[in-house]
């Protein structure tokens, strides 16, 4: 019997937007006594839940079906639920709700009575007192899964306790909502320019997971927001990317396909 630990399903999203020098992505930094990176500074994202993957999940969507999620991810189905899970942890760890009301707009936290109250619905959700998509139902909204441009695939390596399967989607962030880290699993929210956020990590100021680094590296050149979200539709193959561990003279490093040492 294998004792390789099972990667979870997750979702994960880079939200960009334009700032007054090229784009900014949002990184959120995870709390110091997390049992998964700690005080790391990541996109907003996390486990795919059973929830997200419920029959009233589809009704409260808008953009995809179950069939055309599971296809653009290479599954056989269920490829919605990573869909509703990214928007989901973006509203939990950074308060931002990419979805539209009866009017076709997206929903506006300008309005103070309106922000109090989806930073209620934020806290109960957060709390395991409401459901994120009861919240939608009740506000009447529809999640906008046409929001998210699937970008790429990454499994944990074998060996550390906790694994995941993640999916990664960028998207362009809303407008008249705020960012704001949960101060629970995340105590730092930011936006940051890629080459800034990777300049930083190479200092020893900003620590980030080898995922994180390869992603920003990835989109770090791009002009703008919206090419970020072209970048992604223009990817004609996403291929499942899980890296090795490998101790060389007693030093343990990260290796990729094709990598000197990947066959050892």
């Amino acid at each position: 019997m294998s004792n390789v630990m099972e990667p979870r399903p997750a979702a994960t999203v880079m939200l960009v937007r334009d700032g007054d020098v090229g784009f900014e992505v949002l990184m959120l930094k995870r709390n110091l006594k997390s049992d998964f990176v700690g005080g790391a500074y990541v996109f907003p994202g996390g486990g795919v839940d059973a929830l997200d993957a419920s029959p009233g999940a589809e009704v409260l969507v808008e953009g995809l079906i179950d069939a055309e999620a599971s296809s653009r991810l290479s599954l056989s189905s269920g490829g919605l639920a990573y869909y509703v899970a990214c928007l989901r942890e973006l509203f939990e760890e950074a308060g931002l709700l990419l979805a539209r009301g009866a009017n076709g707009e997206y929903v506006r936290f300008d309005n103070p009575d309106v922000h109090e109250r989806f930073a209620t619905h934020r806290r109960a959700v957060n709390g395991s007192e409401r459901r994120f998509l009861d919240i939608v139902a009740e506000e009447e909204l529809r999640l906008d899964l046409t929001a998210l441009e699937y970008y790429a695939h990454w499994v944990t390596p074998v060996g550390p306790p906790r694994r995941y399967d993640t999916r990664f989607f960028v998207a362009l962030a809303p407008q008249y909502q705020v960012a704001a880290h949960d101060a629970g699993e995340t105590i730092a929210d930011e936006w940051v320019r890629p080459n800034d956020a990777l300049e930083r990590h190479h200092a020893g100021e900003l620590e980030m997971i080898f995922p994180t680094i390869r992603n920003l590296e990835a989109i770090a050149d791009l002009p703008h927001a919206a090419a970020v979200l072209e970048h992604a539709r223009q990817k004609q193959e996403i291929l499942r990317i899980e890296p090795k561990f490998l101790t060389v003279d007693g030093e343990v490093t990260i290796v990729m396909p094709g990598d000197p040492g990947w066959t050892n």
